[in-house]
């Protein structure tokens, strides 16, 4: 027996027309722009010039269904009308990661052959150069302020005779506010982002209307974000960091307002801007709010607004959540990868506890929401109980998880089986434990632990144990060669302003949270830690570093 309900498509643009109508007047603010105010729009007139941007792409640059354009812009109102039209015209948004090295972009937009690239002219001196070495490339489509003179002759003749340069607002100018959108199938493609290819190539997820559409549904829930039309959320976390973690079109779902803040991402603008524009809600890296702590720590601001915050990308010290309870901002510990789309648990600790209760909740990385499943397999392939106490690596499936990776143009999907269990399970490359009532916590990523005398030490574990040290600003843990043992931890520690390395006494202030056997003989200081281009620890630079002699090392 089939149902009785009517079968409409979860789609792009469904969020597009019910945003721009049903929440027209929940506001998009861009902060700084250039100019003495932030710029303002309403969600009305964000998808009125989302539409004009639509007819623009189709009627001035042909762009039709399944063709990419590229994006290569900051947070800001314009990359947020490139989310809402790419998708429901039918072609595919592609967020380009400006943090990756210029080889790495050549081959992500060489693979994905992006047709059209829209830019912020501040961005112009990263994609200038790149030009002659991306033949797919037609237009570029530039945004605010940049020398545009960076675009023609000199080295870049031959590209600027291919590729037409257009301004943003010229291009959608006049332009009508309505588009026939076609009714798209829910399963076709309408997003892509490339993982940051930390190992080998980066590899190309697909989001489809369907899950777009079921993300944001799971991140506006209350088990989730939970944040209504009477919120404000700072979008730190970068639109091209999958997606912007879901958020713009989550927000434009529910009529949440949006505060986003270009390219203005230290922590003194940061600060300024929550203090004038007092969001509720915001979503970062941990690194961004270790350096707001600094700021405040030094200059204080009112923070207050800010009730909630979603932290994730990598794992959350428990020390920074304390030191922002303090400042009476919470911060609510949240997993995911490219892969994930990337909402995959939050830590929202269950009802009726004291704070005293809810501590061990809230330092896991959450519960699994409906929608994903989840199973942990042990080293021999067996699948492990959820007991909290059985570690091994995290699988998981659902209807916004990726079951195979782009491949290329024409090409057919990719499931290497590194990354994909035989039965379409996503292989996450986490390790961790999973309570009975469904928290994740983990211990570490699989190719990170430390593997000592045939047993596992947690690099996370020991990370979070130094940062809670108060003369320990980052600490990054690496398994280093170790002729007894197989391998050893080394500690690297940055420094808060004034301290001085006392490797004894960090060792013995571990000692009363660590196994003594888990602790490091090894110690360096480093200026800062190596990150990747989302902001996690770039372990790879560092044990590459150990193994070039250029870190001074002290054995303790």
């Amino acid at each position: 027996m089939l149902s009785t309900m009517q079968d409409v498509p979860l789609t792009v643009s469904r969020i597009l027309h019910h945003g721009m109508t049903i929440h027209g007047a929940s506001s998009h603010v861009t902060t700084w722009t250039g100019g003495p105010e932030p710029e303002r729009r309403s969600f009305a007139e964000v998808g009125g010039r989302a539409t004009r941007l639509a007819n623009a792409l189709r009627d001035e640059l042909g762009v039709g269904a399944d063709e990419r354009v590229a994006t290569l812009m900051w947070n800001n109102a314009e990359h947020v009308e490139a989310y809402l039209a790419i998708p429901s015209m039918g072609a595919i948004l592609h967020t380009l990661n400006l943090r990756l090295p210029p080889e790495q972009l050549v081959w992500i937009v060489n693979h994905a052959a992006d047709r059209v690239v829209l830019v912020n002219g501040s961005l112009l001196p990263l994609l200038a150069p790149l030009l002659p070495h991306l033949p797919t490339v037609e237009h570029v489509v530039v945004s605010g302020p940049g020398d545009r003179a960076l675009l023609a002759g000199g080295p870049l003749a031959d590209a600027s005779t291919r590729v037409r340069v257009h301004e943003y607002e010229e291009l959608i100018a006049g332009r009508p506010t309505t588009f026939d959108w076609p009714e798209l199938d829910e399963r076709t493609a309408a997003a892509m982002c490339y993982t940051s290819g930390t190992t080998g190539d980066p590899k190309g997820v697909v989001y489809s209307h369907r899950s777009i559409y079921l993300h944001s549904m799971q991140v506006n829930m209350t088990e989730s974000m939970g944040l209504s039309d009477r919120d404000t959320t700072l979008i730190v976390v970068p639109q091209f960091h999958v997606n912007a973690w879901g958020l713009p079109h989550a927000t434009f779902m529910t009529g949440v307002n949006m505060l986003m803040p270009d390219r203005f991402l230290q922590p003194g603008p940061l600060a300024e801007m929550i203090e004038r524009e007092r969001p509720t809600h915001a979503a970062a890296v941990p690194s961004i709010w270790q350096g707001l702590l600094a700021e405040v720590t030094a200059r204080p601001r009112d923070l207050t607004s800010m009730a909630r915050v979603t932290i994730g990308g990598s794992a959350c010290p428990p020390s920074l959540m304390e030191a922002y309870d303090k400042l009476g901002v919470r911060l609510c510990h949240a997993w995911g990868m490219t892969e994930t789309s990337p909402l995959g648990t939050m830590s929202n600790p269950p009802a009726g506890l004291t704070a005293d209760e809810e501590w061990p909740y809230r330092i896991t990385q959450g519960r699994f929401p409906a929608g994903v499943e989840a199973r942990l397999a042990g080293p021999s392939g067996d699948f492990l109980p959820w007991d909290g106490e059985s570690a091994g690596e995290l699988e998981v499936r659902g209807p916004w998880i990726a079951g195979a990776y782009y491949g290329g143009a024409g090409g057919e999907p990719i499931k290497p089986e590194d990354k994909f269990s035989p039965d379409g399970w996503l292989r996450t490359g986490d390790v961790g434990v999973i309570s009975p009532d469904g928290f994740l916590t983990l211990t570490d990523r699989a190719k990170d632990v430390i593997k000592s005398g045939g047993e596992w030490i947690s690099s996370v574990e020991l990370e979070n144990a130094l940062m809670a040290h108060p003369e320990v600003a980052e600490a990054a843990v690496v398994a280093v060669p170790d002729e007894k043992w197989g391998e050893r931890p080394l500690a690297t520690i940055v420094l808060r302003d004034g301290a001085s390395p006392d490797y004894a006494a960090l060792k013995e202030f571990l000692a009363g949270k660590i196994a003594k056997w888990q602790l490091p003989e090894r110690w360096a200081v480093v200026p800062v830690v190596p990150k990747t281009s989302v902001g996690k620890f770039d372990k790879k630079v560092i044990r590459r570093q150990y193994a070039d002699g250029e870190l001074d090392v002290t054995r303790v």
